[in-house]
């Protein structure tokens, strides 16, 4: 009989979110320095009724946890998410870095996740219309604002900011986003258009001539040189305007003037601008020279618009910062190319010269560099080709490698296209609005009668009267405090942000 009550003063009962859990004592402190291992009756969570520790905490956790005392090795359960599974490690005093080797990888993808979603938060790939208070923060006049006094520039600022730089933030700024894609366009065009032949106006001259005899001087008509049609310079006046309109107010209005000139997709946009007006003053003052047409090499630049775009497109941002995540993947590529296209471009050039080729096209290795560079990506233009037998099994061994060092890093790019791409996606669908979490409050007591309930027995930290033994505790109570003890944050509500709570998938409903 004392064997049975010695082992029943070893058990302790844990009800840890509804579930009874039982274990010994001495297996508690297996782990010391731990919230379980310095369990005690004095706790506000004791109740000495049910003789039960009570914790409101996740269950599906906390049977991982109890099997770590057991065991010594914590395993991570799949139907938890990630930043859940650590906050409650947190509380109970464990170390998530003694998760088993098994489950690592499953449990550290929540931190990729994280990273993704602060990746795209400095995207902006949102379209959520911020608040005054935002607003005001955001353009610096945070102080004016509180005390109500906003000038009427102080109002503007924000709502042309938005209108030039936001396309999607209302009805009058995607007409501004339409209105600047379509310069973009049109710009773009009549830059490849002039080009043509058919678009271009010759420019004749009169060139006086000796006549067969050698008597006489005779004049003709000679073709000098090709300009582009003049209803081009009035398209790209016209563009340009635009572009310079734009910009300057982009930048009177900009919250940040030194972060908005360092910005790439910007100084591709004033240099291409800069560059319209460079090539006026050339025409004017410099076409006289010989050498004036190596100048408008230089007009290249307006190209870059095209990197416009990525203001008006989701999609472009995505892609552009997938490169950036595939930096790695990507230097891997080209320094297996490198390594390739030097060995390949060795091996053909001797190879060439094992047989006699009186048609070798590889006379020095720079020149086998191009062709081994060309048979690698799976080119392969044919302007130069092995002619003897060494030489076409060396090119066939260039294809082979070529294929599978350009195929290797592509999945890695392909998986972090698709990681970026379904997170922007379930950001789009996310609710604006979500269910706010009160906090946890404490009931109040119900009031006694006689003279010692009407002494404020009701009331929350009010005396007893005179004489009057204090309040008993109830069960229900003490269990509330434990609740209290358990979530000491719930006493503040916390301020959520649209990215915390896109983050947050665990309510808790009291």
């Amino acid at each position: 009989m004392n064997l049975i009550n010695m082992d029943a003063e070893n058990r302790v009962v844990l009800n840890v979110g509804g579930i009874r859990h039982e274990t010994y004592k001495a297996t508690l402190k297996k782990i010391p320095a731990t919230r379980l291992s310095r369990l005690t009756e004095a706790l506000a969570n004791y109740d000495p009724i049910l003789n039960e520790y009570f914790f409101d905490r996740h269950p599906g956790v906390f049977a991982q946890v109890l099997n770590y005392y057991r065991t010594g090795k914590l395993h991570y359960p799949t139907d938890v998410c990630g930043p859940l599974f650590e906050e409650e490690l947190e509380f109970w005093g464990l170390d998530a870095n003694q998760v088993e080797p098994c489950c690592w990888m499953t449990y550290t993808q929540h931190r990729d996740t994280q990273e993704t979603l602060a990746v795209l938060d400095r995207l902006d790939l949102d379209s959520e219309k911020p608040s005054d208070e935002e607003l005001a923060r955001k353009f610096g006049f945070e102080e004016d604002y509180f005390k109500g006094t906003v000038s009427w520039w102080q109002r503007l600022k924000p709502q042309l900011w938005s209108l030039f730089d936001e396309p999607y933030s209302s009805n009058a700024a995607k007409i501004i986003g339409v209105i600047s894609v379509f310069f973009i366009c049109v710009s773009i065009l009549s830059f490849c258009l002039k080009t043509h032949p058919d678009m271009r106006v010759p420019v004749i001259r009169n060139i006086t001539v000796n006549t067969t005899d050698r008597q006489s001087w005779d004049w003709t008509l000679d073709k000098h040189m090709t300009n582009a049609h003049i209803a081009f310079f009035y398209i790209e006046c016209l563009c340009n305007a635009w572009f310079t309109f734009e910009f300057i107010v982009r930048f009177v209005t900009s919250p940040n003037k030194c972060v908005f000139i360092k910005s790439s997709v910007n100084i591709i946009d004033y240099v291409a601008t800069l560059s319209f007006y460079i090539d006026l003053i050339l025409a004017k003052f410099a076409k006289h020279l010989e050498n004036a047409d190596i100048l408008e090499f230089f007009s290249i630049i307006r190209i870059m618009r095209l990197f416009k775009l990525t203001r008006h497109s989701s999609g472009l941002k995505i892609l552009i910062q997938t490169f950036r995540a595939s930096a790695k993947e990507l230097t891997l590529l080209v320094f297996f190319l490198v390594l390739g296209i030097v060995i390949f471009a060795s091996l053909v050039y001797y190879a060439e010269r094992i047989q006699v080729n009186p048609h070798n096209d590889f006379n020095s290795i720079p020149l086998g560099l191009w062709w081994a560079l060309v048979t690698m990506t799976t080119v392969g233009y044919g302007d130069m080709v092995p002619k003897t037998y060494v030489g076409m099994f060396v090119g066939a061994l260039c294809a082979l490698a070529g294929v599978l060092t350009i195929a290797l890093p592509v999945p890695v790019i392909v998986s972090n296209f698709a990681m970026y791409y379904s997170h922007t996606q379930a950001r789009a669908k996310l609710p604006k609005k979500r269910r706010r979490v009160l906090p946890v409050e404490q009931p109040r007591a119900p009031r006694l009668p006689g003279p010692c309930g009407g002494g404020g027995g009701g009331v929350p930290g009010a005396q007893p009267a005179g004489g009057c033994p204090p309040p008993a505790i109830s069960a229900q109570n003490r269990r509330m405090n434990a609740i209290k003890a358990n979530h000491p944050k719930d006493a503040v509500p916390p301020k959520m942000g649209k990215s915390k709570m896109y983050k947050s998938s665990i309510f808790l409903y009291m």
